[in-house]
């Protein structure tokens, strides 16, 4: 079979790029991947956390360390610098616990001060990089989680398929590590509430695991599209169906689209057709966006926005 050359054009989408900007304290901005830090002006949640980006080079062939002036660099833009007085990062909470979602998670809470919270396979990821007992959370599926005005709620949910690296994490990962190393572990649809009303939901990844989501209610879905792209038409629609539909979403904010060996300092990309066509799935999902009446929407690079501007 030929492979497809090149990666989609992101310019073929400029009009996506609209989720309205936050005007309020209450913001999300999205770090690439499905790194999305969830503000209110007093407490901040931070998904994954990813921003060492590694070139594809290292992933393949070397071993892998958090980037600490990338790090620190990202925390300052944020102004989640503890030693600057920034803003209280809450927690980090890695979707699941592959390399490009956890591999930054303990470093970031180590330099910040929050607490990784996540399954036991984040847990050894939090102690491979030193993280103390007291600041790693082995969260409850289904079990709220409050912190400050948040409430956060962890649902199973499952790798898009194929799972390069599957199976749990049993023993702390001490970078540097093989990516590897850095196996599925526990994979999570996150439910984020907000006392002022605001709620979400963060499927970092393309999987899911039929019926967990019933019943539970997100007016706004990050939805995790890696790797989507190359699936068949009836696997998007299922996961479309289990997610957004599932939750009676009114807007979707599309994430992991992003070639992650870049690094954040250059405009963002689409990955490359060999491993995930972009253009698949923004033609089936703008699809069962109109069908559904929901709102589709990509997201810019480092700005605060608010989602549910024009929903209330």
């Amino acid at each position: 079979m030929r492979i497809k050359l090149g990666r989609p054009d992101l310019g073929a989408y400029a009009d996506r790029f609209d989720v309205p900007p936050a005007t309020a304290d209450f913001g999300v901005t999205f770090l690439g991947v499905s790194s999305l830090l969830f503000d209110d002006g007093d407490t901040a949640v931070l998904t994954d956390g990813f921003f060492s980006r590694p070139s594809l080079l290292r992933v393949a062939l070397g071993r892998l360390a958090p980037d600490d002036t990338r790090i620190n660099s990202a925390l300052t833009r944020l102004e989640l610098d503890r030693d600057d007085g920034g803003r209280r990062l809450a927690a980090v909470l890695p979707v699941h616990t592959h390399f490009d979602h956890a591999m930054d998670s303990a470093t970031v809470a180590l330099r910040t001060g929050a607490v990784l919270a996540g399954g036991r396979s984040a847990a050894n990821v939090g102690r491979g990089a030193g993280l103390p007992d007291d600041r790693i959370h082995v969260v409850t599926p289904h079990e709220p989680m409050p912190l400050g005005a948040f409430t956060l709620t962890f649902v199973e949910s499952g790798h898009c398929p194929p799972d390069r690296f599957p199976g749990t994490i049993t023993a702390p990962v001490v970078p540097p590590a093989r990516a590897s190393a850095y196996r599925c572990g526990e994979a999570w649809s996150v439910l984020v509430e907000h006392a002022s009303g605001r709620t979400a939901l963060v499927q970092g990844s393309a999987g899911y695991r039929p019926g967990t989501l019933a019943g539970r209610r997100a007016d706004v879905v990050y939805l995790g599209v890696g790797q989507l792209g190359v699936r068949d038409e009836d696997y998007i629609r299922t996961y479309w169906a289990e997610t957004v539909r599932a939750v009676g979403a009114r807007r979707v904010v599309l994430v992991h689209w992003d070639d992650f060996f870049r690094p954040l300092d250059r405009p963002l990309r689409a990955l490359p057709f060999a491993g995930d066509d972009l253009d698949v799935t923004m033609r089936v999902l703008a699809r069962l966006a109109d069908q559904d009446g929901v709102a589709l929407h990509l997201p810019t690079l480092w700005r605060r926005e608010d989602p549910w501007a024009g929903l209330r």
